[in-house]
């Protein structure tokens, strides 16, 4: 909490130089957060199913499972997008 308190009193010094209220500058700054917080599950992702997509190609009885395994990784990986977006709601 006292880590918020922080976070705002520098976000107000920084807005006195600036034009523009201080919940346009936090918006600004949550969106930029947000738009960095969705690059890591798209790269996560894309590990994910390319190397679910080799597995399945290297041992093809095994693709029931691997798909299996790829879909979870997936869901695991997009809820770290997720948090990210319902964080930028609230900030």
């Amino acid at each position: 909490m006292e880590a918020l308190v922080a976070a705002q009193a520098i976000l107000a010094q920084a807005a006195d130089g600036i034009t523009g209220s201080l919940d346009d500058i936090k918006g600004a700054i949550a969106l930029v957060g947000y738009g960095l917080a969705a690059v890591g599950p798209g790269i996560g992702i894309g590990i994910v199913v390319g190397n679910a997509i080799q597995a399945m190609v290297r041992q093809p009885e095994m693709a029931a499972m691997a798909r299996t395994n790829m879909f979870l990784g997936i869901a695991f990986t997009e809820a770290l997008a997720l948090i990210g977006f319902v964080l930028f709601f609230i900030a």
